[in-house]
């Protein structure tokens, strides 16, 4: 079955799943040097194992098979974010930087996601409500970039 709505909802979920592997990569330096980001950064890993979970109910709901993977696109990203934090002096700044970068695509996909008219409309709600959460965690963190420039 070709349903638009479970491809583009296992489109969100594997940003989703990169997003979650990104956060994986978060090394403890980061909190010595950013103490007070550590609730936002608990409260966004915890964000985002709730939408893996609503993401992955829609799907199921739609009779679609989720696909838990993650894009090429984040394994590259992850990949790349090790050699330069292997090259960087300064990993907790760098760690920042990435942080923000993928908030950042994700955000840019979600929006692709509600401007594709593929959602069906309980789907559409939920990523919106998603990508609103989404765009309050890319705040937080890229001011705080700012305040370090």
């Amino acid at each position: 079955m070709n349903n638009p709505t479970v491809s583009t909802l296992n489109d969100l979920l594997q940003i989703t799943n990169d997003r979650i592997e990104g956060f994986n990569k978060v090394e403890d330096k980061v909190w010595e040097k950013y103490p007070n980001l550590k609730s936002d950064y608990n409260n966004m890993v915890d964000q985002s194992q709730k939408m893996r979970l609503e993401l992955k109910s829609l799907i199921s709901e739609r009779n679609g098979d989720a696909d838990d993977s993650t894009t090429v696109a984040g394994g590259l990203h992850r990949t790349w974010i090790d050699v330069k934090n292997a090259f960087s002096s300064d990993n907790a700044e760098s760690t920042l930087e990435n942080v923000t970068f993928g908030e950042n695509a994700a955000i840019e996909a979600y929006e692709k996601a509600l401007d594709s008219g593929e959602l069906c409309p309980e789907s559409s709600r939920v990523v919106q409500d998603q990508l609103h959460s989404l765009k309050a965690s890319y705040e937080k963190f890229k001011n705080l970039e700012n305040r370090h420039d």
